[in-house]
């Protein structure tokens, strides 16, 4: 689908992957599901648009469905967009798996021109649903000449995230995203984006070509009374790595880190901290299970980065070949701040 083709206006290219933005209700009654195309989705926006929209529907998924091989349909299809003259690329999706495709395309983007995520938390068939006005907010930041080099983006409630960092953190709420502790990169008003920081250096994009994203790299989360049994079991069932959610700065239990090292020959383990905000430490505690214990074990830190994020990290790493040297520093270039 295009719109009104004036060449003189900005290129956007959307994919529209599904997702509650994109729900109806069936005619046989019960939840909504999937049905809206890309098409469907533009034609609430209205013929006069300040830039040329070309649209194509990828898949028909809940959030909670999609997958490594979808994301990599999308970005082969965005790039051949871009080569074509888009100036940026919008991909319209479930809010559920919204910040790891944001984080996926991050790490693997390799274009000037931005990817702006973007969804709905109402569907079209609510009372005040938000997905026309995240719509075309998504396509004003990627039309935007600012959005050059800023990588990926959220545009949500007005509000402008950088993949980095945002999380969804309300179930439910129109406010649902947020990028604690560094805040939104910038925000919506009049129908123009307005930047708070200069677009930031960004480490090289990984290259997923020739990427095998089968198997398994789970994510466990450490808590009361973990005793590692869990981990050693998702070894023993073939993982090819694990995200460990780990308490704080990145502490598990003596039990559990005691069956870290013993998996550590095997696979890489990385500690996130489940925290929600804030970094993983280094060097402050000592006592087994802390943070300098598991390093001096061989496990890697995920700095900043979620486990949610550090999954998908090491997911694109494990999957084009990384070495555990390159992992480790990886992890160090996109995970830590300075």
């Amino acid at each position: 689908m295009q719109s009104n083709p004036q060449r003189d206006r900005p290129v956007v290219a959307v994919a529209a992957l599904g997702g509650t933005i994109a729900m109806a209700r069936p005619a046989a009654g019960g939840g909504v599901v999937p049905r809206l195309s890309a098409a469907d989705l533009l034609g609430g926006l209205g013929a006069d648009l300040p830039m040329e929209v070309r649209a194509e529907t990828l898949a028909g998924l809940p959030g909670a469905s999609l997958d490594f091989p979808t994301l990599l349909r999308c970005r082969a299809w965005g790039l051949r967009q871009v080569e074509d003259g888009a100036a940026g690329l919008v991909i319209v999706q479930g809010t559920d798996t919204l910040e790891e495709t944001a984080y996926f395309f991050e790490a693997t983007w390799p274009r000037e021109a931005p990817v702006v995520v973007t969804g709905a938390m109402r569907d079209p068939g609510q009372a005040s649903s938000d997905g026309p006005a995240n719509l075309l907010g998504a396509l004003t930041v990627a039309a935007d000449p600012r959005g050059r080099g800023r990588g990926a983006l959220v545009a949500f409630n007005d509000d402008v995230h950088q993949a980095r960092w945002v999380r969804k953190a309300h179930a439910s709420h129109l406010e649902a995203f947020s990028s604690a502790p560094a805040g939104p990169l910038g925000l919506l008003a009049e129908g123009a984006v307005h930047y708070f920081h200069p677009a930031a250096a960004r480490p090289p994009a990984l290259p997923v070509l020739e990427a095998d994203f089968a198997g398994r790299v789970p994510v466990l989360e450490a808590g009361l009374a973990e005793d590692g049994a869990m981990l050693a079991a998702l070894v023993e069932a073939g993982a090819r790595g694990v995200v460990v959610a780990a308490g704080g700065v990145g502490h598990v239990s003596s039990g559990c880190a005691e069956v870290i090292e013993r998996v550590l020959p095997e696979i890489p383990v990385v500690i996130a901290s489940r925290t929600g905000a804030g970094t993983t430490f280094r060097a402050t505690y000592g006592f087994p299970g802390s943070e300098s214990s598991l390093l001096a074990m061989g496990a890697t830190m995920a700095g900043w980065l979620c486990p949610r994020k550090a999954r998908v990290l090491l997911h694109i790493l494990l999957a084009t070949g990384a070495s555990r040297a390159e992992i480790e520093r990886e992890f160090r270039l996109r995970g830590d701040l300075g």
